[in-house]
């Protein structure tokens, strides 16, 4: 289990570990750790926001938060997201979407993507801090990672290769729900917030896969990381909404 834990954290993060040899298929067989990865990302986010509470107002220390949750994860979600908004948003055949997936450049989509997405996260911050709900800062990386082995053991891959094919063959149902046994006990953070944005993550997802089907064959290593950054904004923004109730 603690290899496991390991393998996630390696590959969801940029932690300063201690260098290893990690394959696709051990990241596939330790996607059932991936709520475990946000949750400790939650609480290092969690733990800054403390240090610097009573240094700078709500609206610094949330810029701070997303620039060290960016940092944490290395952008690796972001960038995906930033692809999927290239090529889901294009008006292209579903085999044109793929090649553009695979492209490094930034395109229009993309910039106005990333900037749409981080202006909503760090206004939902902000009003979260601003409101002391700090269980935002531990729900949201968790359910996000939680909605990725989610979609791995529901949704088919694009691609018969890649990262992401690879990875979701040797996640399978039994990772969802060892998976989703880790992640509910996080909801404890904020029971009844904590279950709605819960439900909430868990629709968004199914919603989200659907569209994306309808627009290539299923999903990527790009579309799984856009689907986290997603779901990261639902349940900050439904925590923003309970105003911590």
């Amino acid at each position: 289990m603690l290899r496991s834990f390991l393998v996630a954290l390696h590959f969801l993060t940029r932690l300063p570990l201690p260098p290893q040899e990690v394959s696709l298929e051990e990241v596939g067989r330790s996607a059932w750790a991936f709520p475990a990865v946000g949750a400790l990302i939650g609480l290092l986010l969690a733990g800054a926001d403390w240090l610097s509470d009573s240094l700078f107002p709500p609206a610094l220390r949330a810029a701070f938060l997303l620039v060290l949750w960016v940092a944490v994860t290395g952008a690796l979600h972001l960038d995906g997201f930033v692809d999927c908004c290239d090529a889901l948003l294009a008006a292209r055949p579903p085999e044109a979407r793929l090649e553009i997936l695979r492209d490094t450049h930034v395109g229009a989509f993309g910039v106005v993507g990333a900037v749409i997405l981080l202006l909503v996260k760090y206004a939902a911050l902000s009003t979260c801090l601003s409101t002391e709900t700090w269980a935002a800062l531990l729900l949201a990386p968790t359910l996000g990672r939680w909605a990725m082995v989610y979609a791995m053991a529901r949704y088919p891959a694009a691609r018969p290769t890649g990262i992401g094919r690879t990875v979701r063959e040797f996640a399978g149902g039994r990772a969802l729900w060892r998976a989703t046994m880790l992640a509910l006990p996080v909801l404890l953070a904020r029971p009844l917030a904590g279950l709605a944005a819960f439900g909430l993550a868990w629709l968004f997802t199914v919603l989200f896969a659907r569209w994306v089907q309808r627009r290539i064959p299923g999903f990527t290593g790009d579309v799984y990381g856009a689907l986290c950054e997603c779901v990261e904004v639902v349940v900050l923004l439904t925590l923003a909404a309970g105003r911590g109730r």
